[in-house]
């Protein structure tokens, strides 16, 4: 155990003889220690009588049980290129990728938005899938796991879970959906943490704006929220071990009680209680003087604002609904109350873009630059990935030549504007795309890539090897009758609403 390590709740003595299970993070230890999904699960099964749970990072050296005393394996999966990760942490335990050749290894399963959205490019490296929220069913298929000695019987009575997909036996699957009575929050503090010592609560869950292209937000639909009093005693513990807390969901500010429990840390700090705190980031509507005047009493300087598109035309498409008075009165209130300064996010190659929607973000960042001088403006984009089960999962991306002149472009005028652009790989984010739509064709192209090093180079020689179509994936525009290799899986609000939500959306140019 890691000696810099302090449990925020109790744990059992277990027997060594006690079924093993172990829980990786595809990423090195300090990020995993931040990881707020991923610990929360580690905690629900290690309160979980005889089941002894450890935990394994990239980095991990040493383990207090070796691989042929594991009964079961699973792997947080939450960004596309995980699984150049996931391959290098099974090989370092002597593991086959493909289950098919794994006969006595332990049941490798995945959870996590990537395997929830569209789990068909790694169907042939898990042998099952917790499809949604997995608080209470990773519990119950790790109990199943354990009562079945038969790695087939167990994979049967899997599949007849909701919120499994067994590859093996395929159907139908249903979303998995948890209420938020309870206040999800870090189990386990940590020194050597990104966050260093940072208590993390989740506030809310999903996101009611629905902008087009938003995995997070139609993922998690339904938005819930923690209750008010579950929120308050949850900061309180968390101030009992450390000041360092942060306020964690896709649209915390609209938390029915966000104003409160603002006013609650605000109070504490007023009172002479030293408290960080520091939140995702803000809507725009959620930039009133009260949480500013919260956030910098608690330390914070910047925070972070999504526009996502320079023009009103564009933000409507994509059902970003906000004026360039609301972003200007956003930066005023901001500016007035204490903060140094704001970084906008956002994306480029978003459908039915023009070059005067590009413009527009120049023109936007010129006139935020006069108006608020001295005060720190900085941008961050991304550009469009289309994601399974969202509006815009039918809309190919731009050509990569293409999106990069735009990128140059901005990157070169914000610069002549003082103005700093931090902007992703296009050339990665078009292999993200390829994985996002892609399907069980992928999978030898995916070891292919892995084993030659998973650099760009690779991914493209893989898909040379493998004759994969990855415009197909990437670029093409899909006709909405389609179907789509993640169409098994129910996922509220459905295909049909995500249709004409995407016509609706297209169409009002």
């Amino acid at each position: 155990m890691n000696n810099s390590e302090k449990y925020l709740y109790n744990r059992y003595n277990k027997k060594e003889k006690d079924f093993v299970m172990w829980m990786a993070f595809p990423g090195i230890y300090s990020f995993s220690m931040s990881s707020l999904g991923y610990l929360w699960m580690f905690k629900l099964i290690d309160e979980t009588e005889n089941i002894n749970i450890e935990r394994i990072c990239s980095d991990t050296q040493n383990t207090r049980y070796n691989v042929s005393d594991v009964n079961l394996f699973g792997f947080s999966f939450s960004f596309d290129m995980d699984f150049l990760t996931i391959f290098s942490m099974l090989e370092k335990y002597n593991i086959p990728l493909k289950s098919s050749e794994r006969g006595d290894y332990p049941l490798i399963f995945a959870g996590g938005p990537v395997v929830s959205a569209n789990p068909q490019p790694y169907k042939e490296f898990f042998d099952f899938f917790v499809i949604g929220d997995g608080e209470e069913i990773n519990i119950q298929a790790a109990n199943i796991c354990k009562q079945t000695s038969c790695k087939d019987d167990a994979l049967k009575k899997l599949s007849e879970l909701e919120g499994i997909y067994v590859p093996k036996y395929p159907k139908k699957v249903k979303k998995l959906t948890n209420k938020l009575s309870k206040c999800v929050y870090t189990p386990i503090l940590s020194e050597n943490a990104f966050f260093k010592n940072t208590f993390i609560l989740e506030m809310s869950r999903g996101c009611a704006n629905r902008c087009g292209f938003c995995l997070a937000s139609y993922l998690n639909l339904p938005l819930r929220s923690v209750p008010y009093e579950e929120l308050i005693n949850t900061i309180n513990l968390g101030l009992s071990y450390t000041n360092k807390i942060a306020l964690l969901g896709a649209q915390i500010s609209a938390h029915p009680k966000f104003h409160e429990v603002c006013k609650y840390i605000y109070d504490k700090i007023i009172a002479g209680e030293k408290i960080e705190m520091s939140v995702s980031s803000l809507r725009v509507d959620a930039i009133t003087p009260d949480v500013v005047k919260t956030l910098v009493a608690a330390g914070q300087k910047n925070s972070t604002l999504a526009i996502e598109a320079g023009s009103e035309r564009l933000r409507k498409v994509i059902n970003k609904n906000l004026t360039e008075e609301q972003i200007f009165n956003a930066v005023k209130i901001a500016r007035d109350n204490g903060l140094k300064g704001l970084k906008f996010y956002g994306m480029i190659g978003l459908p039915t873009e023009t070059e005067k929607d590009i413009y527009s973000i120049i023109e936007l960042a010129k006139k935020l630059k006069q108006k608020f001088k001295g005060f720190d403006i900085s941008f961050g984009f991304s550009s469009f990935v289309p994601k399974p089960n969202t509006p815009f999962q039918w809309i190919g991306r731009e050509n990569t030549k293409s999106l990069e002149n735009k990128a140059n472009y901005l990157k070169k005028e914000l610069h002549k504007l003082g103005i700093v652009a931090h902007i992703s790989s296009i050339k990665w984010d078009y292999w993200q795309a390829v994985l996002s739509r892609g399907d069980e064709s992928l999978t030898d192209f995916l070891i292919e890539a892995y084993k030659n090093g998973g650099k760009l180079g690779a991914f493209k020689s893989a898909a040379k090897k493998y004759k994969i179509d990855a415009n197909y994936f990437a670029t093409q525009n899909y006709k909405y009758d389609k179907y789509l290799p993640w169409d098994f899986i129910e996922i509220k609000p459905g295909k049909e609403f995500l249709q004409k939500e995407s016509i609706k959306l297209l169409n009002q140019n």
